[in-house]
């Protein structure tokens, strides 16, 4: 662990590596697709079900879940004239979680953090 915090130390800032990883977060900076996620942890769900959930425009709605679908947090399979998501690789529920236990001891300085783009409803 000590020689690899070494290689990561030495590269340079705009690291190929470390801006992939940062796009990696960006998937889930946007609410919508945390809420997406979080729905879809309860289980396959159609775009309607996600629509009224969320109280959001199926466009809105879709755009997302093609944006989660094609960094590979979904998948998605067709029934008749629905489209059915669900998440594809269990990890994802695992970093909800552990995104959860994280917020739940730095909640007021995440809320309060001037560095960070203020989200809707902000």
């Amino acid at each position: 662990m000590i020689i690899e915090t070494a290689i990561v130390s030495r590269r340079p800032r705009n690291d190929p590596r470390s801006l992939l990883v940062s796009r990696f977060f960006q998937v889930l900076a946007d609410p919508t697709r945390v809420r997406l996620v979080e729905l879809l942890l309860e289980g396959e769900k159609n775009v309607s079900e996600l629509v009224d959930a969320l109280d959001a425009p199926q466009g809105r709605v879709s755009a997302h879940l093609t944006c989660l679908r094609w960094c590979g947090f979904l998948e998605s399979r067709r029934e008749g004239k629905y489209v059915y998501y669900r998440i594809v690789d269990p990890r994802v529920s695992e970093l909800m979680h552990l995104a959860h236990l994280l917020l739940g001891d730095h909640d007021e300085a995440i809320a309060c953090c001037g560095c960070l783009t203020p989200t809707a409803g902000e």
